[in-house]
């Protein structure tokens, strides 16, 4: 009885992870600003096209040398919309060059540390550049109107006390969408880069799996169908690192990313080929063992 249900549960594994699927691995974006380093995490599996234009802008450096013009204590800070240019006789603010309007995508509400898409009222379909960190569960009131704000990536690592931070700046109102600007010892007249919240650099990480508050996720195959996205909450530290499968995270991608985990039901092997864990922290080559039928467990058994 026993080994059929050892049987059983091996199978349900290999089938769970085959499922077909509708999504893609998902970016880590790290943002220098003169207020600290933080990063996201992009939901390209989840929101492709919104994804998609945010990844376009940064690429073109767009947001580069963009400031955070908003800010909401309570509700949001704001950003996408305006950077510093050189025009040739000085450093001024100009508001920034933007793509054609994107299609709504809202699958998830807008929790705190959620990123989501600015719109103009009245128009699901008209989100282009500007962008906006939720400080606080904005769920009920923005997820219920203008066809529902698109989150599409989530603060990692400890980003969030810098965007606290952020939100705790005194406002100056500077004219038009700058009238509750975040801003640093700013005396009232004169407003230069180092008195606005800036953003100095962005770097896309390409990485296959996301470790931040005791969970790990990331995209998997067996071989055997379509890939998977999976999430494996952390359990235990000591004397074992040992990880446990959420069943209710399971969600089904539609292409397989190139960086992809891969599980062997022969060996009851998961490989991972790089998590990043941190601002600037990436493992390579992470290897687990399913050592538990009974509750889902990996143990980890080794990395670079």
């Amino acid at each position: 009885m026993q080994s059929i249900k050892k049987s059983f549960k091996a199978s349900l594994v290999v089938g769970l992870l085959a499922l077909s699927s509708t999504a893609q691995a998902n970016p880590v974006v790290c943002f220098d600003s003169n207020m600290g380093n933080f990063c996201v995490e992009v939901f390209e599996t989840q929101t492709p096209g919104t994804a998609a234009n945010f990844l376009s802008y940064i690429r073109s450096d767009t947001y580069t040398d963009g400031i955070f013009h908003r800010s909401v204590p309570g509700f949001v800070v704001q950003a996408g919309g305006y950077k510093f240019v050189n025009n040739g006789e000085g450093i001024l603010l100009a508001k920034v060059e933007t793509f054609p309007p994107i299609s709504n995508e809202f699958k998830f509400s807008n929790t705190r540390g959620t990123l989501a898409m600015a719109k103009v009222s009245g128009d699901p379909d008209s989100a282009t550049s500007q962008w906006f960190v939720n400080l606080s569960d904005n769920s009920e009131n923005l997820d219920n109107q203008n066809g529902g704000f698109t989150v599409f990536g989530r603060v990692v690592f400890d980003g969030m006390t810098i965007i606290d931070a952020i939100e705790s700046l005194p406002l100056a109102n500077l004219g038009g969408e700058l009238s509750s600007a975040p801003t640093i010892n700013f005396d009232g007249e004169n407003v230069g880069v180092d008195n606005l919240v800036h953003i100095n650099r962005i770097e896309i990480k390409d990485t296959t799996g996301v470790f931040t508050e005791g969970v790990l996720s990331f995209p998997v195959t067996t071989g055997v169908g379509d890939p998977l996205d999976v999430r494996l909450n952390l359990v235990a530290s000591d004397p074992n690192i040992v990880f446990e499968l959420d069943l209710t995270s399971l969600t089904p991608l539609q292409t397989s990313p190139i960086n992809i985990a891969t599980f062997s039901a022969a060996d009851s092997s998961l490989e991972i080929p790089s998590v990043i864990i941190g601002p600037s922290a990436v493992v390579k080559n992470v290897r687990m063992l399913l050592t538990d039928l009974e509750t889902f467990q990996f143990t980890l058994v080794g990395f670079e």
